[in-house]
């Protein structure tokens, strides 16, 4: 795990908690570092923290979960200690689950996604890159915004499962966007991180709606008495 604060000289008002993919290289290198910067430049006050799979496999690569692929048993052992460190992280710097984000990369967005589904008031928003659920999903997360950045020829992680996710979590209410992008393979493009920017600054989660379309009634029906 690594921090990095706000670069202000107020507390952090936020905290973006970058996923890293599993199946790297101890030593390999921080395939994140453009998104941090992409969120270092448009939320300067914003404090970050990196989160790498903590496991090795028998070639001394970083992963997530002992068996070569993902499995219900190996979420389960692993889920526990992202759910810890981001809560402790979001704690110290005394920030309330709607102003923490996750944001990961491959293994790393299953992760992130799969979290605030096992894990209620975790994380305000979810940024899923080149990656998805381990199943479909049969409940939204309440009150989290997500958000899914995928290629369309990504081989690894067929577009087809993070359509099918979409469609389920619209279904079930939840605040969902997927763009998906041609032409693009697996990994972290600067085209779906220009997506996501874009996603953080302009969504408007639905509850919010809802609060403004209230309001707005109760002030006109204050003006007809």
């Amino acid at each position: 795990m690594s921090m990095s604060s706000s670069t202000g000289t107020t507390p952090p008002d936020l905290l973006f908690v970058l996923v890293h993919d599993g199946g790297l290289a101890p030593d390999g290198p921080d395939l994140l570092a453009p998104l941090s910067d992409a969120l270092r430049h448009h939320y300067p006050n914003a404090a970050q923290m990196a989160l790498h799979a903590p496991l090795r496999d028998a070639t001394g690569r970083c992963v997530w979960w002992p068996s070569p692929e993902p499995s219900p048993e190996g979420l389960e052992a692993a889920l526990p200690g992202l759910i810890q460190r981001v809560r402790a992280e979001a704690a110290l710097l005394d920030l309330p689950w709607q102003r923490v984000a996750l944001a990961g990369l491959g293994d790393g967005a299953l992760m992130a996604l799969e979290a605030v589904q096992a894990e209620p008031a975790l994380a305000g928003r979810v940024m899923g890159f080149a990656g998805g659920y381990l199943a479909r999903p049969t409940h939204a997360p309440q009150d989290v915004c997500i958000h899914l950045m995928h290629g369309l020829a990504d081989a690894r992680f067929p577009y087809r499962r993070v359509v099918d996710a979409a469609q389920a979590l619209v279904s079930l209410g939840a605040d969902v966007t997927a763009d998906l992008l041609p032409h693009l393979d697996h990994g972290l493009h600067p085209a779906l991180i220009e997506k996501a920017m874009g996603q953080l600054r302009n969504f408007i989660p639905a509850k919010l709606w809802r609060e403004a379309v209230l309001a707005a009634q109760e002030e006109e029906r204050a003006a007809r008495q």
